[in-house]
């Protein structure tokens, strides 16, 4: 799978820009704030339908501007496709698949697929677990797009029954009748999302700890477990059913808080990815160089997923390689260099290892062109 063309319209510092790509290593070129990456930022928009920067759509509209268009031109061994999303900040985007509308934007997902590495993944360690949960569910949608359904499902009933909390406190306390209704629901969409993620963890675990000793070229172990704070057992139980019987219990055993607090307190919107370096956890403990290595293990990890579906994901590497230090260059080259398409973003064109050469162009003043050219 590979892209053979990004066109962006009003898209960040972006009034007009089109780049044709080429399978194999493009990389982009220029100084911070020239809009490198926000050429690859679009390019996962197109897989994701969101931003790995900005948690909502506004910043991505160029100042002045009501509206960005994004199309991507995709190429797989099932079929080409031509994807155009407009993304309005004050009201519902739209998108359009081969020219044709789509009724809804998620129904595009799994045209193209992508893994991004960002100095920002360092959260992904670092971070809170709101971090560690997206990382999955982000990867949960790219494996099984029906998942997006389902979490966007589960977001609907969290702030739903988090506004009966609120209101049943304003009134004084009591047990809303129709809390017990959002109760089962939770369970039961709360039940199919961690099922899910479970799954997902089973799966990415032992990618991640293999990625981890290619990354880090020690022979230091990570590992990762999936928790739920709100339960007294020490892991998840497997099958829907039976975790949805775990998550009413917590409910009911969480009543009080809940309606003291007006939150809701159970649900995978409260579970957390622990991960962990040899006995300790990652988060706390790690070192800078550690904490990188398991970062990208985490989206190594995604890609070897990804790509056991028979395609290679499109590769983006967002100014990683200044982050790294010599040797962990080097390995992330060799690890990546084989992928169909990687699209890799560096202020300093010598950061990047002589063995991702390939297509390279300058970004100079939001200006895209062919790297010696003058834009």
């Amino acid at each position: 799978m590979h892209i053979t063309r990004l066109a962006l319209t009003d898209f960040r510092s972006y009034a007009a820009a089109e780049v044709r790509l080429a399978p194999g290593v493009t990389t982009f070129t220029g100084f911070n704030g020239q809009g490198k990456t926000n050429l690859v930022e679009a390019a996962a928009y197109v897989a994701t339908l969101g931003s790995h920067r900005v948690a909502a759509d506004a910043p991505l509209v160029r100042r002045g501007a009501e509206r960005a268009i994004v199309r991507a031109a995709v190429t797989s061994d099932v079929r080409d496709s031509l994807v155009e999303i407009e993304i309005n900040p004050h009201r519902a985007n739209r998108v359009r698949l081969n020219r044709v509308p789509v009724p809804r934007p998620r129904e595009v997902l799994g045209t193209l697929r992508c893994v991004l590495f960002a100095p920002e993944d360092l959260t992904l360690v670092k971070g809170d677990p709101d971090q560690r949960r997206r990382y999955l569910d982000d990867l949960l949608v790219a494996t099984a797009p029906r998942y997006a359904g389902t979490r966007a499902d589960y977001e609907r009933v969290v702030r739903q029954r988090t506004a009966l909390l609120k209101s049943a406190r304003a009134r004084g306390g009591g047990v809303p009748s129709a809390l017990g209704t959002w109760d089962e629901q939770l369970a039961r969409i709360g039940s199919e999302l961690i099922a899910g993620r479970l799954d997902l963890v089973t799966a990415i675990a032992p990618l991640a700890a293999k990625a981890y000793a290619a990354v880090s070229g020690d022979d230091g172990t990570t590992d990762m477990t999936y928790r739920q704070p709100y339960s007294d057992q020490d892991e998840p139980p497997a099958g829907r059913d039976r975790q949805a019987e775990v998550l009413l219990a917590a409910l009911a055993a969480a009543r009080q808080s809940e309606l003291d607090r007006a939150v809701c307190l159970v649900g995978p919107h409260r579970d957390e990815l622990e991960l962990r370096i040899g006995d300790l956890p990652a988060r706390g403990y790690a070192s800078h160089g550690e904490s990188w290595s398991q970062a990208l293990s985490l989206r190594l990890a995604a890609y070897e997923l990804l790509r056991s579906g028979g395609e290679d994901p499109v590769l983006i590497l967002d100014d990683v390689f200044a982050e790294l230090d010599a040797g962990r260059r080097e390995r992330l080259a060799e690890l990546v260099g084989g992928a169909e398409q990687v699209l890799v973003t560096a202020a300093v064109g010598e950061d990047v290892p002589a063995l991702l050469a390939g297509q390279r162009f300058s970004v100079t003043g939001g200006m895209v062109s062919p790297a010696g050219d003058q834009p």
